[in-house]
């Protein structure tokens, strides 16, 4: 594992759920707490400080269970995946730093957030304007993608083959993108043409192939190691000027997470079989412990969301331990 990871719980057994810091412009994602940062280089646009809590979102809710821990863990996998998305040569990414010294003294003050609970769970990137569309790449059939399929026998315009059995491998992986949600909002699978409208031709052409790029050489990374990447979605920014203006001929980076258990849906290899459904190292546990309470009418997919039991948490954990562990070892010789 990244060093990241390693960092102690510094006593907080409960999780951190929110963060309170005295830093400009605070809003809140699913999981993820913003501030802004000022720029460190004549030029940029200034920085972003991104928190990762112990949240979990799950059918587009917040639930009110924190997974202790998952914050810490998602901020190394997905700091680990971004330098070497750059190191492939790939995409270049917002990523600047992962250290919590860098968060200046002045932000914290009394009964707010301390530094030691920001331990492994930060990550400033540079400022960007977010494209609002999200970039998502299937190379197996499920989740919506199946539910389309069944519907249509297509998946955002791609006209499949008939008789497909669930979670088959695509013959290619096919790029599929989905409306940005406001938070409590489903995201929607769009076609490639109503993306390219939003996007205008030369960003969303660009988008296209450093996703596939993307998601081909990583699906081939893990696969070594024992996982398969079933599904991904990445997301991309235009960096920022000293005026806060994109800057003039730069091309789209890669921004927030990529290649997490949050953002896609890992298998292990060793156990993958079409036709049904898959075990997984992602929050698809979750998801099957909420369809039961949806079958059994305790919970409707509209917020507020239940209570997680303490089986499903430390499971939870368990999935996403094991899935960093996997991805950041050297495999097997």
């Amino acid at each position: 594992m990244p060093t990241d990871a390693q960092t102690p719980d510094s006593g907080n057994r409960q999780g951190v759920f929110e963060t309170r810091l005295r830093l400009p412009n605070p809003r809140r994602g699913k999981v993820r707490d913003l501030f802004d940062l000022p720029p460190t280089a004549p030029g940029e646009g200034g920085r972003l400080l991104i928190v990762a809590s112990d949240r979990l979102s799950a059918f587009d809710v917040v639930l009110p269970t924190p997974i202790p821990g998952k914050g810490r863990l998602l901020t190394a996998l997905a700091a680990f995946w971004l330098r070497w998305i750059e190191n492939q040569g790939l995409a270049r990414t917002h990523l600047r730093s992962t250290d919590a010294s860098d968060v200046p003294e002045d932000a914290f003050e009394p009964g707010g957030t301390t530094r030691a609970e920001l331990l492994g769970r930060v990550t400033i990137g540079r400022r960007c304007r977010v494209l609002p569309v999200e970039f998502v790449v299937r190379g197996y059939l499920e989740g919506s993608g199946w539910r389309d399929y069944l519907a249509t026998g297509a998946v955002c315009g791609h006209e499949l083959e008939p008789g497909l059995l669930r979670c088959a491998r695509l013959p290619a992986p096919i790029f599929t993108p989905a409306t940005k949600a406001e938070q409590g909002e489903h995201d929607e699978n769009i076609a490639e043409d109503r993306a390219r409208e939003i996007l205008g031709t030369a960003h969303f052409e660009f988008c296209k192939r450093a996703s596939l790029a993307i998601y081909n050489a990583a699906a081939e990374y893990a696969l070594e190691r024992g996982i398969i990447i079933a599904d991904t979605k990445f997301e991309f920014g235009l960096p920022l000027d000293a005026t806060g203006e994109p800057i003039e001929g730069a091309d789209p980076i890669v921004i927030d997470e990529a290649l997490t258990p949050d953002s896609s849906r890992f298998w292990p290899a060793s156990d993958y079989e079409p036709g049904r459904t898959q075990r997984s190292f992602d929050k698809q546990f979750v998801r099957e412990h909420l369809e039961s309470l949806v079958e059994r009418g305790a919970w409707d997919k509209a917020a507020p969301g239940p209570d997680l039991p303490d089986e499903v948490v430390a499971g939870t954990l368990a999935r996403y331990r094991e899935a960093a562990e996997r991805l950041t070892a050297q495999p097997a010789r």
